[in-house]
């Protein structure tokens, strides 16, 4: 994962809930086959919408906290948080089209 998208509890708020502009935010585990698969689709939405939107990665079990807090059961799951709100989310493997429209809803 490139160590740019992590995010963690600590910079949580400050990075997704008080950001100004959408934030697509991956709830994954190293251990998930799916989240490994869905990793690069991730990664390249990141530099897509690096004008326009944020994307983090959070490891669910660094940071359970946070996952519980969002009501992450199952990974991979995906939000897009707009004005510290989750806009849209999926759970499970997309396509990066998929991914792409959920960021496009909040933009």
């Amino acid at each position: 994962m490139a160590a740019n998208l992590a995010i963690n509890s600590a910079d949580f708020q400050e990075k997704v809930l008080n950001s100004d502009v959408p934030v697509l935010v991956d709830f994954w585990a190293p251990w998930c086959g799916p989240c490994r698969a869905i990793g690069p689709i991730i990664e390249e939405l990141s530099a897509d919408y690096a004008d326009r939107a944020k994307v983090f990665k959070l490891d669910v079990d660094v940071d359970g906290d946070i996952a519980a807090q969002f009501n992450v059961t199952s990974i991979p799951a995906v939000k897009v948080f707009k004005g510290g709100k989750v806009v849209a989310e999926r759970v499970g493997v997309a396509s990066k089209k998929d991914f792409a429209a959920m960021i496009d809803s909040a933009i």
